[in-house]
């Protein structure tokens, strides 16, 4: 299953890596990333691929844990899902 992962916060060292860190280590692959910085602000989006037997509910908790550690917002979405939202 294919997902989008989101991150938004104050700009620091160490959320790129940490996150990219956390994904390897729940054996979740990248697949694309986009980052910038917008007024101080990071945004980074990226396009994973998650094992289907993986627990989609385990993974989000996961990720939002880190993301409190790193102070930044970390969300996933199906990308299915996420299609369908933002179809015309």
């Amino acid at each position: 299953m294919r997902a989008i992962v989101t991150v938004i916060g104050q700009d620091k060292t160490g959320i790129v890596a940490g996150v990219s860190t956390r994904l390897a280590e729940l054996e979740i692959n990248i697949i694309d990333i986009s980052q910038t910085i917008m007024d101080g602000f990071f945004t980074m989006n990226m396009v994973v691929e998650i094992d289907n037997t993986a627990s989609f509910s385990d993974i989000r908790s996961n990720l939002e844990a880190l993301g409190v550690s790193l102070k930044v917002d970390i969300k996933i979405m199906n990308e299915a899902i996420f299609e369908a939202m933002h179809q015309l």
